[in-house]
């Protein structure tokens, strides 16, 4: 746990921006966590807590100080005879607690594999892929209180989940930080094929009778074959929303644009795939210098290196006022910008 200044955040986004953080520091267990929140000189310091860093796009540098979840383990803490809740520390990485969710034969989290990112980030923004959603396996959490260090418990109702949305988001954006969470996974599986290629994956690879193993081979090679490695090509997956849109106004548009997918959410509301609508105002595999709008996901914006986080919010910004423009929608960026 050792204070450092002027810290270099590049390895640490996965945009790949190269800014610095006034101080960071990395803590590797609760206590560590209340150590540093007690410290002084870090007091009245602006912090951010940083998991893997896929979910940020950095401006600037950070006149602050990072705090670098560290927390590990994973562990089944007890069984009925439908599930198994398994706790997991806040720093672990989110497709490693899959893979063990896997290898213990558990269900629930198999459709969100390969989402980058660390399980104490998931539950902020309610992570989903595939007709899946954190809140669907998620038990409770436990947070340490940023002004006092203090740990809470927090519900599923507690987290007042919504689509990538969480009471973390809102009324206690930065004022706590997740230690650990605690998932409850069936025992029992219940697979979920039926949305995007997933089905049609597992027929290629002439799997008749899935298993959850299956279905995660199906989402990572999904993923893989439509998502650029932040390895390789600096990005933060989706880059926004989908949005959700009155029926009377998806009418009025389906008239216009016959082809317009979307997917029912209620009675008077449907979510229309934010790719669909970014690909047809031209920005699909778009170049501008050195980042753009990635040739086979259009949602998804890169950083072909040495891009500025400006560079990157002006791209986002002028996306959002030509879809408005089109199609009268409002895309909501879901990456958090710096």
């Amino acid at each position: 746990m050792k204070l450092q200044s002027d810290f270099p955040l590049k390895p640490y986004n996965t945009f790949g921006i190269d800014v610095k953080a006034k101080l960071f520091a990395r803590f590797d267990s609760v206590q560590e966590l209340q150590e540093l929140l007690q410290m002084p000189e870090l007091k009245q310091e602006q912090k951010l807590i940083l998991g893997g860093g896929s979910n940020l796009l950095f401006t600037k540098d950070f006149d602050g100080v990072v705090l670098q979840n560290g927390i590990k383990g994973i562990e089944i803490i007890r069984e009925d005879e439908n599930y198994s809740y398994v706790k997991a520390g806040g720093g672990e990485v989110w497709h490693a607690f899959v893979l063990y969710t896997l290898e213990h034969n558990l269900g629930g989290v198999e459709n969100l594999s390969l989402i980058p990112g660390t399980v104490g980030a998931a539950p902020l923004q309610n992570i989903g892929a595939y007709g899946v959603e954190l809140k669907d396996v998620f038990h409770e959490l436990e947070a340490a209180h940023i002004e006092t260090g203090q740990t809470q418990v927090f519900t599923n109702q507690d987290c007042r989940f919504g689509y990538r949305e969480s009471v973390f988001k809102n009324e206690l954006k930065g004022k706590f930080i997740v230690t650990s969470v605690v998932f409850k996974l069936h025992r029992t599986h219940q697979l979920n094929t039926s949305y995007g290629a997933i089905k049609t994956t597992l027929e290629e690879m002439h799997i008749t009778q899935p298993t959850i193993q299956d279905v995660s081979a199906a989402v990572c090679h999904i993923r893989q074959s439509k998502l650029p490695d932040p390895k390789q090509i600096g990005n933060a997956g989706s880059f926004f929303k989908n949005p959700e849109i009155p029926v009377v106004l998806f009418d009025v548009l389906k008239a216009q644009y016959p082809e317009m997918p979307a997917y029912p959410v209620s009675e008077l509301t449907v979510k229309v795939p934010a790719g669909w609508l970014i690909e047809q105002c031209g920005w699909k595999g778009k170049v501008i210098g050195n980042y753009g709008v990635h040739k086979n996901q259009a949602l998804v914006l890169v950083n072909y290196g040495g891009a500025s986080g400006h560079d990157v919010q002006q791209l986002a910004f002028d996306i959002i006022q030509s879809v408005e423009e089109k199609f009268g929608i409002r895309l909501t960026p879901e990456v958090n910008i710096m």
